[in-house]
């Protein structure tokens, strides 16, 4: 009889016992984002979450499931780069739920992909910890998620990740863009920083000009790498917070500020019938957005590219401008005016 080799999964690069410590591990973190919603209990091979909370003045009539995926793009690779995986995780939740409120949907939970070369539970747990900031900073659950270890598909050190948001809306709450108009006024809240797109940009002006991330540069009074891996702000409360002030409809579209800048997203929010006019010395950009400019990109391109320190656009009808003003200065958010709607046929333009 011939003596056949014996595998294991360990030896093809697989670690079920690190992936045991690993789910004990975060349990903690997904714990912290719970509420009374939530039902799930730990183990289970899916996560459960009631949209009745127990409080019938707070239950909705006409309820409207919002869903979304997104991931934070080559923004890892400088985080991994750099050793900051915190603001990773912020990032992952930010760029969906910014998604799911443009809807006027209020974030209910949130669901994580994690893939990786060799899961090391220590390393990782800081990237978890980040996306439960996240969902709490969203007042969202992390209610469940996956994380694959496949060393044939990355290298060593790289991972990559995905996220998934769900949220609700009141039917008659709904916000598409379908009601903006001509008169409308666009008011626009800061960005942290670059946020999560345009990162192999970013990365190909760093490696171009040999720039060091470790260093402090005068004009960002930071060092790069605190500049570039800004988690990206999330608008959930400061949105919501002005929607819930009103029972009329004074917020008619909104845009969250990705890819493509601000022109291309808020085209998404205004409809065929009209244009949007921005005037783009509204607002002072963060000092990194001319940092990057001065390093060897055109102008244009940054704005095609980066959302140039507005994060988020609402789109408001003119006689409740003021007021949305007031109301989003209140909650801290530095709002500013930074564009009006006009006739036309979905263009956005930039002066």
């Amino acid at each position: 009889m011939v003596d056949r080799q014996s595998f294991s999964y360990k030896d093809s690069g697989v670690d079920i016992d690190a992936n045991a410590v690993w789910v004990k591990r975060i349990q903690s973190a997904m714990g912290s984002t719970y509420g009374p919603r939530v039902l799930s209990s730990a183990g289970a091979f899916a996560g459960m979450f009631r949209l009745s909370n127990g409080n019938r003045g707070n239950d909705y009539k006409q309820p409207v499931l919002v869903g979304c995926a997104d991931g934070v793009g080559t923004k890892v690779l400088l985080g991994i780069k750099a050793k900051r995986l915190f603001g990773l995780g912020i990032d992952l939740v930010a760029m969906n739920v910014n998604d799911l409120i443009t809807c006027g949907a209020e974030p209910l939970f949130f669901l994580d992909y994690l893939a990786v070369n060799k899961l090391d539970p220590n390393a990782l747990l800081e990237l978890i910890e980040g996306i439960a900031d996240g969902c709490r900073q969203a007042d969202c659950a992390l209610l469940g998620g996956e994380t694959a270890e496949m060393p044939d598909l990355y290298a060593k050190g790289d991972f990559d990740l995905a996220g998934f948001s769900v949220g609700v809306v009141e039917q008659r709450r709904t916000i598409d863009g379908q009601h903006v108009a001509p008169g409308d006024v666009l008011i626009g809240l800061p960005s942290s920083g670059v946020h999560s797109n345009g990162y192999s940009l970013v990365r190909r002006v760093i490696t171009a000009n040999k720039l060091n991330l470790k260093k402090k540069f005068d004009e960002l009074g930071e060092t790069l790498a605190e500049a570039v891996l800004k988690p990206t702000k999330i608008y959930v409360r400061d949105v919501l917070g002005l929607l819930s002030a009103y029972r009329v409809r004074a917020v008619t579209g909104m845009a969250h500020i990705t890819g493509g800048g601000l022109a291309e997203n808020v085209a998404r929010a205004i409809g065929d019938g009209c244009d949007a006019v921005i005037e783009k010395g509204s607002w002072q950009p963060p000092p990194i957005f001319p940092f990057i400019q001065k390093h060897g990109v055109k102008p244009a391109e940054m704005f095609k590219v980066f959302n140039m320190g507005i994060g988020f656009i609402l789109i408001v009808r003119s006689r409740y401008a003021a007021g949305v003003m007031r109301k989003l200065d209140d909650s801290g958010a530095s709002p500013h005016v930074v564009g009006h709607v006009t006739r036309g046929t979905g263009k956005v333009r930039l002066r």
